[in-house]
């Protein structure tokens, strides 16, 4: 199934590994340190130019992790997620 993040993009749900509310996360010096070697790995994408919520890492298929910007707030992805999940399972 696919998780929408807003602005026309879509993630497959089997490569999500962790949904994360930036605000409270980018409190700890490892998750800002794991976010800016990311970006300058070029593996993260801003969904929106509106002010972030959230960040989604993501597993590729490929073998690399893909890191998603996002405006939605990390309880309105879980529950589109679960959303998802319960309609697939009728």
């Amino acid at each position: 199934m696919y998780l929408h993040l807003g602005n026309e993009t879509v993630i497959r749900t089997d490569e999500i590994t962790g949904i994360f509310d930036l605000e409270n996360t980018t409190i700890s010096k490892l998750t800002r340190d794991f976010l800016a070697k990311a970006e300058k790995a070029g593996r993260v994408v801003n969904v929106s130019q509106e002010l972030p919520k959230s960040f989604i890492v993501c597993q590729a298929k490929e073998g690399g992790v893909k890191i998603y910007i996002s405006q939605i707030s990390p309880a309105t992805l879980k529950k589109r997620s679960h959303f998802i999940k319960n309609i697939s399972n009728v």
